[in-house]
């Protein structure tokens, strides 16, 4: 089975597009599952949610989605991103609150966890330390446990009882088999690793294979698009920089 793993594509529909469009071109998959952050930030929120539903996905639900449908304090928010979550909750329909506020907080799909956050605390605690990812793995019995929330891809395997920092790049494979591991495949529509082409991963179970990807797309597209709604210009200058 060959599964894409995407995260975070805050209602960046570009980038949402163009990651399906290399999925396609890397021979497809059979799943996809998503991580969380649908919307947010982005200025296509209707769009990619309908995107999402229209691909096979397993999808839990991010802080952003809970911000954007009133089921999370916007105080948790940094000011621009609160704007984006209140300018977000005017775009959707009432089914797309119903679908975005019906999201499960985790899912296990076989032997992997699928998270937002962290195992420990599922929509706002980021694992980007050694530290928060050795108190995590307490925290799940699965073997392996995908991760989104930071943007960032990163991964830790536990070793004698320690979490140990695993490099991820597009051009080196990670095998999923012989130690726990807690994976992001960084974000689809808001990179924050100093590199701005959209990133996902795609896992091949008879290999047990995970692959990160990074894929260019029409940042300017995007940015106009956010221009035209009014949306903070820091979350549009981020965009060229992936920071």
């Amino acid at each position: 089975m060959r599964v894409a793993i995407i995260a975070d594509i805050h209602a960046n529909l570009a980038a949402f597009r163009a990651v399906l469009d290399d999925v396609r071109e890397k021979g497809g998959v059979d799943e996809y599952w998503c991580l969380g952050d649908v919307v947010g930030y982005g200025p296509e929120p209707q769009a990619c949610i309908q995107l999402l539903k229209d691909i096979k996905t397993t999808c839990i639900v991010g802080n952003h989605d809970l911000g954007a449908v009133g089921k999370l304090d916007l105080a948790y928010f940094n000011p621009a991103a609160a704007t984006a979550c209140e300018w977000t909750s005017r775009q959707l329909t009432a089914a797309d609150t119903l679908f975005l506020g019906n999201l499960p907080r985790t899912v296990e799909k076989g032997d992997f966890l699928l998270v937002h956050g962290s195992p420990a605390a599922p929509v706002l605690e980021y694992v980007i330390s050694t530290s928060a990812a050795q108190k995590n793995f307490e925290f799940f019995k699965s073997s392996f446990c995908f991760v989104g929330h930071s943007h960032l891809p990163l991964a830790y395997k536990e070793e004698n009882s320690r979490a140990v920092p695993v490099h991820l790049s597009p051009d080196i494979g990670l095998v999923l088999q012989h130690h726990r591991v807690i994976v992001n495949p960084g974000s689809v529509g808001q990179p924050r690793d100093g590199d701005p082409r959209a990133s996902y991963a795609i896992y091949d179970s008879d290999g047990h294979m995970f692959r990160l990807h990074r894929v260019p797309y029409d940042i300017r597209a995007t940015q106009d698009k956010m221009m035209q709604a009014g949306l903070p210009l820091p979350l549009i200058a981020r965009l060229e920089v992936g920071k």
